[in-house]
């Protein structure tokens, strides 16, 4: 006896990632944050995650800076620029990352950018020790 086939058609729809989520603070979880707001969180989040290290995360969130402590300068500024247009353009809310300043100060590299997304223009700083 052949077993018989059966068909199945599925039909996937994409979904804009929430605008809603709930509103942290630097001791708790309180109440609810929304759009501007919203990415805010979820930039500085993906931000301060690095990459590869939480295995609750897939291996496409975060940003790798680990790897940048105590590397030259120039390659770090290159690829600090590069790492985070990478990480923050998968968010589909961001339509372009630029005006990347760099500036040194102590043993840390700040790198200061601009994010466009739908809701507006969001200045970011992030830094890296070097």
């Amino acid at each position: 006896m052949i077993p018989e086939i059966i068909s199945i058609d599925l039909q996937v729809t994409e979904t804009e990632k929430t605008t809603k989520t709930y509103k942290l603070s630097e001791k708790k979880i309180q109440g609810h944050t929304y759009k501007l707001e919203a990415l805010k969180q979820a930039i500085y989040k993906v931000l301060n995650t690095e990459k590869y290290e939480y295995p609750i995360y897939s291996f496409s969130y975060g940003v790798e800076l680990e790897s940048l402590i105590g590397k030259d300068s120039d390659y770090v500024q290159v690829e600090l620029k590069r790492r985070i247009e990478e990480c923050l353009l998968q968010d589909e809310r961001i339509e372009y990352v630029d005006n990347f300043n760099f500036s040194i100060k102590d043993d840390e590299m700040l790198c200061t950018f601009d994010v466009n997304s739908i809701y507006g223009e969001i200045k970011i700083t992030r830094g890296v020790a070097i």
